[in-house]
């Protein structure tokens, strides 16, 4: 099948609509023409600075005008977050991702010191992930030459629904901050959340969106809302677990060779029901007991399920022709 990123938003509904057993079946299929379907990236998501976001994102506990339990914490030494990186290493994390709660990244001595923990992360041989707010290019090729492998930055929802979530950011914000990852040479990782009250439509517009840019991400994360006390999405319903398979085979069957990450929502999940969403093409999860500041399954738990469902871990740059950088060449902090 090949890759294509001129896909119409009639083909995509097509295939979001599809029974829900063929369309397993279909994404099962390209799933496992594209990648090994025993093989499950594990990752690892640090709050590096907690709360105290100037953004309003209506499910977003870490927002400064919500009063939420979120604890505001500033940025952590870069010692400590090394140490926490080592133990997510030792527990099976091939990729460590590292969060801070800023609207954008500011040229300042924070700044320096995440470009410090991408040198140190780098270092131990994992793929290093970020995601802290809007990127100018300059500011990517820094992270780059750190040796960022990967930058998260999500599109949350449809272009049409954006304005629903959130108010002081735009769509095409976002769009700016993909391309000038991109344009730097690292590695894109963008999805989404299901759950924020949108319809099916919007769902549909998120994945176009995504399929239709230059290139895939190579990593599309899809979350299940988990509702925050305090947050103006307190009172959502649950997401059912079909409606997580849908948009993870849907996202299979458009964007092939992506990662595609089963998120927030997880520690909510059995392990038939995440066994489903591994079927229905998600090859990568988050580990750990938090994703920033929501519960996620812990690693026991998640060491089980990769036993019983005969699942084994990605290994790290697995499809890099080579890592960001060379790891000898950096001094350990």
């Amino acid at each position: 099948m090949e890759i294509k990123n001129n896909w119409t938003r009639e083909e995509i509904t097509e295939i979001y609509n599809t029974p829900v057993m063929d369309l397993m079946y279909r994404a099962a299929t390209v799933h496992r023409a594209h990648h090994d379907p025993q093989e499950v990236q594990v990752c690892t998501l640090l709050s590096v600075k907690t709360g105290g976001c100037p953004e309003d994102c209506a499910y977003c506990p870490q927002a400064a005008r919500y009063h939420t339990d979120v604890k505001v914490h500033k940025l952590l030494p870069v010692k400590e977050v090394i140490e926490s990186a080592q133990m997510a290493k030792a527990s099976g994390s091939t990729r460590f991702c590292m969060g801070a709660a800023w609207r954008e990244v500011r040229d300042n001595r924070d700044f320096d010191q995440v470009l410090e923990m991408v040198k140190g992360v780098n270092a131990m041989g994992m793929e290093v992930c970020c995601t802290l707010g809007m990127l100018t290019e300059e500011q990517a090729n820094k992270l780059k030459d750190a040796g960022l492998y990967a930058y998260n930055h999500n599109l949350d929802t449809s272009e049409e629904h954006y304005e629903e979530i959130i108010t002081t950011r735009t769509y095409d914000d976002r769009l700016n901050t993909l391309e000038n990852v991109r344009k730097a040479k690292i590695s894109v990782c963008s999805g989404g959340i299901i759950g924020l009250g949108e319809a099916h439509a919007d769902r549909i517009g998120m994945l176009l969106t995504l399929a239709n840019l230059p290139e895939h991400p190579e990593s599309v994360p899809v979350n299940a809302l988990v509702p925050v006390e305090g947050t103006p999405l307190e009172d959502q319903e649950r997401v059912s677990v079909w409606e997580m398979v849908r948009m993870i085979a849907t996202a299979r069957i458009i964007m092939p060779k992506a990662m595609v990450r089963l998120s927030a929502g997880r520690v909510r999940m059995s392990v038939e029901e995440q066994a489903l969403c591994f079927m229905a093409g998600a090859n990568s999860i988050f580990a750990g007991d938090k994703l920033l500041t929501t519960p996620n399954p812990e690693v026991n738990a998640d060491q089980e399920m990769f036993q019983t469902l005969n699942l084994k871990p990605r290994k790290a740059f697995k499809d890099a022709s080579k890592p960001a950088v060379v790891f000898e060449q950096i001094p350990q902090h």
